[in-house]
């Protein structure tokens, strides 16, 4: 009996889990998702989080014991416990995979998205804070972000880029990586340990082009069935298209 999440693998390519709570990591749930389906990574952000945390009561004796801590540094403290236990059940992977799989990302605050000096320190502390090797620290694609992501890496802090929604930006971002490796290999230092994910959305470009499309389609309903069909037609299509361009330019940098 085949297992399609699992079965992936032989292709090369890695399911994460973009969902992370209390509950599941205590009671068993995401050993299953591991043992079960395949799962060989994470990846969180204060969303995440903040449904996890406001939305049920498992973390309120937790919360009881940090009353002196203002909200944000409540909610870092729950954080890097919930992502130090994920880590911690993902390291077999890590080690079985010679460190190719096995990662769980932890987002730098968004409040700083845009202020390259503070995401450079804070992606550092936490890389230190939470001090496994599994760690990927979420950096998002912003202006600011791409010299934050390219010094993160020289300092040997593995990273996840979130928020690419263009081609383009991919390149930037893939750029920023390979800079970052070639400026830690410069100073001598060791690149073998390094592993960066780009994070390429979907959902919301199609999202937002199908809005158009759908825009299109009524006002042209009665009028030209020729435009209502070649809209209708591609509707749900254009986020794959833009991940196929996207993965051409990732061969075309690094295999090209």
């Amino acid at each position: 009996m085949t297992n399609p999440p699992v079965d992936v693998q032989q292709f090369g390519q890695s399911i994460w889990l973009d969902f992370i709570h209390r509950n599941s990591l205590d009671n068993g749930e995401m050993q299953k998702y591991i043992d079960e389906f395949g799962v060989i990574g994470v990846t969180s952000n204060p969303a995440i989080f903040q449904k996890a945390i406001g939305e049920s009561d498992t973390y309120d004796n937790s919360i009881t014991h940090l009353l002196d801590l203002d909200a944000y540094n409540i909610y870092e403290k729950l954080a890097i416990e919930d992502i130090q236990h994920a880590l911690d059940m993902f390291r077999p992977i890590y080690d079985r995979t010679n460190k190719k799989d096995g990662y769980v990302s932890l987002e730098v605050s968004p409040l700083i998205a845009n202020d390259t000096a503070t995401t450079i320190s804070e992606a550092l502390r936490l890389y230190k804070t939470v001090n496994r090797p599994n760690l990927m620290v979420k950096i998002p694609a912003t202006p600011a972000g791409l010299p934050a992501i390219e010094e993160a890496i020289s300092q040997g802090v593995n990273i996840n880029v979130t928020l690419i929604f263009a081609v383009d930006n991919y390149e930037e971002v893939a750029k920023a990586y390979i800079r970052g490796l070639e400026k830690r290999l410069a100073a001598g230092g060791d690149v073998s340990n390094i592993a960066s994910v780009a994070s390429f959305f979907l959902s919301r470009i199609d999202v937002m082009i199908d809005r158009m499309l759908e825009n299109n389609i009524r006002s042209a309903q009665g009028r030209d069935l020729d435009i209502v069909a070649r809209n209708r037609e591609l509707l749900g299509k254009a986020a794959i298209a833009n991940a196929k361009m996207a993965y051409k330019r990732f061969m075309d940098m690094f295999y090209g």
